[in-house]
């Protein structure tokens, strides 16, 4: 659950992105639109590229909505100045317009997120409100004219707006998951090394071709990125497939009657709410998250079942040979060394443990607390608590109380009152 200060961001960039559509038709419904037939065949590719996006079922705040035709085409159509050579007349206000009916259009049947449609009107405004302007006073004829300064330009404002749209993602994203701003930003940059740069580079060499060889360059230059985007969705195809089989082996436990029903999800959600407010990369929480779904799969090696599957109260030694039996069991899966190493070092003194190991055993500790009858959340914590001298990170415990006060890891709990805890430099 997202705290009203977050909500309260998040409904003034939609609000934004509201007031600059009804703005942007308003205005354009006025003056009329300029050179329709070149806005009726952006609209189409924009639109063909919205309904070619994929989204996966278990699409959540930080899932990418992928449609790199869609976004090209809006980013050429805001970074036009010419068309076979002859000058172009449209407006920022009208890109905003052509831009908002072909989203929506393309949508039909599966409307885009607001987040993704707030991205995709915000960001493009933001560029043709750079270039536009520039085009139509006719700085862009006196210097730099038609030579490589041109295509320098194009390319700078394509780096303002991609640094805009990373910002603004990263905002959104911070907003509803929590965590600093810092490496949701970092992980948010990092993406752009990917299909980001395929889409602003096609953005921009479709406005210059479109510029020499008029309209019929547009299909020449999607060709490429349409068959990225293919390939982008059967990628993620395969990693959705990969995590349900590591959240169905992780169940293998719950079915065996080890531990209770929903504990692997659980702690792994609360992992990666914590993870995600101590700083960690995207990368460090899949494996975190991968992690806390396997990290009592050793527990299929005891004889007889650990009451309520609870493994904080046993002896270290035997949480150590459970730990080592669960790292081996996930090394024979196939997933990542990393993920591996964080289950095996479940039982290590804390202060030797990777920072995941330490998330998932305090989160791990604090499940078992919360499942045993007569200790509610807060009992749970303050036991955490007491135990930072020996077996918990004191800035892990810290972070899991702000997650909770904010209403845990699966974003549908009510905040626990009373877990501020101490800060992250406070025992």
């Amino acid at each position: 659950m997202t705290g009203r200060g977050d909500v309260l961001l998040i409904r003034s960039v939609h609000g934004a992105a509201v007031a600059l559509s009804l703005a942007a038709l308003a205005r354009t419904a006025w003056h009329g639109v300029a050179q329709p037939q070149v806005a009726l065949v952006y609209g189409l590719l924009i639109a063909v590229g919205e309904a070619a996006r994929r989204r996966r079922p278990t699409a959540g705040p930080g899932d990418r909505q992928t449609a790199p035709v869609g976004a090209a085409g809006a980013l050429s159509y805001a970074l036009l100045g010419e068309i076979a050579g002859r000058p172009t007349a449209h407006c920022a206000p009208q890109v905003v317009a052509v831009v908002l009916a072909a989203t929506l259009a393309g949508a039909i049947g599966r409307p885009p997120t607001r987040d993704h449609l707030t991205r995709r009107l915000l960001t493009t405004g933001f560029a043709a409100v750079c270039f536009q302007p520039l085009h139509h006073s006719g700085v862009l004829e006196r210097w730099p004219g038609h030579g490589p300064a041109y295509a320098f330009v194009l390319l700078t404002v394509l780096a303002l707006t991609t640094l805009f749209d990373a910002a603004l993602a990263a905002l959104l994203t911070r907003a509803r998951t929590g965590g600093p701003y810092g490496p949701v930003l970092r992980d948010e940059l990092a993406s752009l090394a990917g299909i980001g740069t395929a889409i602003c580079a096609t953005g921009a060499v479709m406005a210059l071709a479109v510029g020499v060889a008029g309209l019929w360059a547009l299909p020449v230059f999607c060709l490429p990125l349409l068959l990225t985007q293919l390939s982008f969705h059967r990628y993620t195809a395969v990693r959705a497939t990969y995590h349900q089989t590591i959240a169905s082996l992780a169940r293998s436990t719950e079915i065996a009657g080890h531990t209770p029903a929903g504990h692997a999800r659980r702690v792994a959600a609360l992992s990666r709410a914590t993870g995600r407010e101590l700083g960690l990369s995207e990368a460090g929480l899949t494996v975190l998250e991968y992690a806390a779904l396997m990290h009592d799969i050793g527990q299929l090696s005891l004889l007889d079942p650990v009451p309520a599957g609870a493994t904080e109260p046993l002896p270290p030694e035997q949480r150590r040979r459970i730990a080592l039996l669960g790292g081996a069991v996930v090394r024979r899966t196939g997933v990542p060394s990393d993920v591996a190493v964080v289950v095996e070092r479940q039982a290590d003194p804390y202060r030797e443990q990777p920072l995941a190991a330490r998330v998932v055993r305090t989160v791990n500790a604090y499940e078992d607390h919360v499942g045993r009858t007569g200790c509610g959340p807060l009992c749970a914590l303050e036991r955490l608590r007491l135990d930072t001298a020996r077996e918990h990170d004191p800035q892990v415990v810290a972070a899991l109380a702000r997650v909770l006060a904010r209403g845990g890891g699966d974003g549908g709990a009510e905040p626990v009152p009373g877990t501020g805890g101490p800060g992250p430099d406070q025992g």
